[in-house]
């Protein structure tokens, strides 16, 4: 049954590629996926973690972000080809979601200098949150960025995040009260932007996701992370991607690691 409904949902998830300049709607989306509107919606949200509308913005603004690094399109003209009928609107909600404008982020070929947390920085003194990282695929080469976010789609500023060099374990302390989302996500150094192919700049090698994590007073949550290649079922990664070759990589944001020496005693 469930390799039915991944082949139900990627059938919808094609004809999204296809059509991303179009108006679709879920029963367009039902049709193509060969299913009832009310159990496709269903299906889709089981299987991605995401619905079927914001499954189609995440995936227009991924072919957007394709286009800033590849074309020489005016942003105009682009977001005109991903659907949106206003360059304003388009605008913003590329920003909110990559974390930097569209004229930015093609001026920047894709990468970011940096992640940073959000604005909100209250939580719990006595909570933390621990998350043992590590890769399906072993990469020496390896920058793993990890976020705390509100949403399983990861977009916008993680409320905390922090960037490691190898598989290890990181800790958010005094994480905000709430439901969460955590994101993983790597780029392998040897895979910078001198040799990524420009269209592909915003894919990561491979993905995580956890959640929903409840936090509460005295909450010491552990979760482990193993990170794999991304498939097509999962929702596209927004948040624009470090520069592996010049990001500074022992430096973290809001969040402290322990050293791999110190993994053994604590396990």
């Amino acid at each position: 049954m469930e390799h039915t409904s991944e082949t139900a949902v990627l059938r919808a998830i094609n004809a999204m590629q296809e059509r991303l300049g179009e108006q679709l709607t879920v029963d367009d989306m039902a049709r193509a996926a060969m299913f009832s509107k009310f159990h496709f919606t269903r299906m889709f949200q089981r299987v991605t973690g995401v619905s079927p509308g914001r499954f189609l913005s995440a995936l227009r603004l991924q072919r957007a972000k394709e286009l800033l690094v590849s074309t020489r399109m005016k942003v105009a003209d682009i977001s005109v080809s991903v659907g949106y009928n206003s360059v304003g609107t388009f605008s913003s909600r590329f920003s909110r979601s990559v974390g930097m404008s569209p004229t930015i982020y093609r001026r920047r070929s894709g990468y970011a200098t940096e992640i940073r947390a959000g604005a909100d920085g209250s939580g719990f003194g006595n909570a933390a949150l621990s998350c043992d990282v590590r890769l399906a695929c072993p990469d020496e080469n390896a920058l793993i960025f990890v976020g705390l976010f509100a949403d399983r789609l990861p977009e916008g500023h993680p409320v905390r995040c922090g960037v490691l060099r190898h598989a290890n374990r990181i800790v958010f302390d005094n994480p905000p009260p709430g439901s969460w989302y955590l994101l993983a996500q790597s780029v392998s150094v040897d895979r910078g932007p001198a040799r990524l192919g420009r269209d592909r700049a915003d894919r990561p090698v491979a993905v995580a996701t956890a959640g929903p994590i409840t936090i509460r007073p005295d909450t010491l949550v552990s979760i482990e992370l193993v990170l794999r290649p991304a498939r097509a079922l999962d929702p596209p990664v927004l948040l624009a991607l470090l520069d592996a070759r010049t990001h500074a990589l022992g430096r973290l944001v809001d969040a402290r690691t322990m050293p791999e020496a110190e993994l053994a005693d604590a396990a």
